[in-house]
């Protein structure tokens, strides 16, 4: 680890290097297996050149990082708090509207997403420190409630994707659980190669102060409304990504999306789900949105959620409201916005997402999956893969997904056992 010129260990008592041998092994024993140098490549910042980075190998260059440095016990404390948090944002199941507020008020201490912490409180400054340079083309976001150790091989190809194909973009992923000594192993290897990822602990009252959103989260932290039978976190992610967007702007994905194009053509847009024989939608979906800061449809959003919700109603929160507040705002000059069609984010309805996970079996089948990929090429910008529906299946060799997937990868480790 250390170079015997720079300790000038010729010229260093034994008692002196005895103490340094001492140090050294009480600070391993006491931080994570961080590495106190990464590798990055030596190339320039441009798309082309980050492009061209993938295509052949580059020069290395080491450099000293300053990460966070992450005790043992912070670890363990981190898998306490995962799994203390799994449990508590999911209410019961099959009990009456007042039980659940009951439960929420006896839960919410136990709420350590809604708690202030050093790292919460520096979430601002991190965010605009993180974006605030011209390197950053396009500021991407992604949220991440679960447990660190349940970010898995599929969620790291879709952040491959998407560098392969934004090399010059920068992702912050709104997660307390990777924000910690796990969260940085999983990300360390798109450190390695110069993309620019931070998981980031965020701030909620923050995040929704001056905003629809700020009421009605101290009214939930007060125990004073129903979180219904659904999993407070996609609710809250729904809200946050509506926030987050509001405040800084850019382009907010799912975790379960494969990224196939440069987004840094779009601007306010919104994907249709599904459409009718005539191309008009029928259904939007918030798995993929595109706004610039302050825009007036994010606000109207956050207003429907606050004024609307339900917990007890799939998609009530998400794909469902964004669908009822856009059929009825007009397009004007201050609220101009683009309804993109299905094949832009949504190729493939979730009912049908199935059938790109497999190998073709004839060649009726590898003629259709030729023809797709060569569609998905032309016209979409990514696919969701609809997780909620795919995530226990295998990737196939030969299938439309694991071709995607080896074509718009960066590292491309584990894609037919994820």
């Amino acid at each position: 680890m250390f170079d015997s010129q720079i300790l000038g260990l010729a010229k260093i008592p034994i008692f002196s290097f005895a103490a340094v041998f001492f140090l050294v092994v009480v600070a391993d024993s006491i931080v994570s297996n961080l590495s106190l140098h990464s590798v990055v490549l030596d190339t320039t910042r441009s798309p082309q050149g980050l492009r061209s980075t993938l295509l052949k190998p580059q020069k290395l260059r080491r450099i000293s990082t300053h990460e966070v440095i992450f005790p043992v016990e912070q670890e363990v404390e981190e898998a306490k708090i995962e799994e203390l948090d799994r449990s508590s944002l999911l209410p019961p199941v099959n009990v009456t509207d007042q039980e659940r507020i009951d439960w929420l008020k006896k839960k919410l201490p136990n709420f350590n997403l809604f708690k202030s912490t050093r790292l919460s409180r520096q979430f601002d400054g991190r965010i605009r420190e993180f974006f605030g340079h011209d390197r950053c083309r396009i500021q991407f976001f992604m949220t991440w409630i679960s447990p660190a150790r349940a970010f898995s091989e599929r969620e790291f190809l879709a952040l491959e994707s998407l560098f392969k194909s934004n090399p010059d973009g920068c992702l912050a992923i709104l997660s307390r659980s990777m924000d910690s000594a796990v969260g940085y192993e999983i990300l360390k290897p798109l450190l390695g190669f110069g993309f620019r990822v931070l998981a980031v602990t965020p701030d909620l009252s923050f995040l929704f102060k001056d905003t629809p959103a700020e009421l009605w989260f101290d009214e939930f932290k007060r125990g004073k409304m129903d979180p219904g039978e659904i999993s407070f976190a996609q609710n809250l992610s729904n809200l946050i990504r509506l926030a987050v967007l509001y405040k800084y702007g850019g382009v907010y994905l799912d975790t379960d999306f494969i990224v196939l194009k440069d987004f840094s053509g779009l601007t306010n847009s919104i994907g249709a789900q599904s459409a009718d024989a005539f191309g008009n939608w029928t259904r939007l979906n918030n798995a993929v949105l595109v706004f610039d800061k302050n825009h007036t449809l994010l606000h109207k959003f956050m207003a429907e959620f606050t004024s609307t919700f339900d917990g007890n109603k799939w998609g009530h929160n998400g794909p469902y409201l964004v669908s009822r507040v856009v059929q009825r705002t007009p397009k004007r000059q201050d609220c101009n916005f683009t309804v993109l069609p299905p094949i832009a984010f949504y190729p493939v309805d979730w009912i049908r997402i199935l059938g790109l996970f497999a190998n073709p079996v004839s060649r009726v089948n590898s003629k259709w999956v030729e023809a797709k990929l060569a569609q998905l090429s032309r016209e979409s910008y990514g696919v969701h893969l609809w997780n909620r529906e795919s995530s226990r299946l295998k990737i196939e060799e030969g299938s439309i997904i694991g071709r995607l997937i080896s074509s718009n990868c960066v590292i491309c480790k584990n894609i037919y056992s994820s």
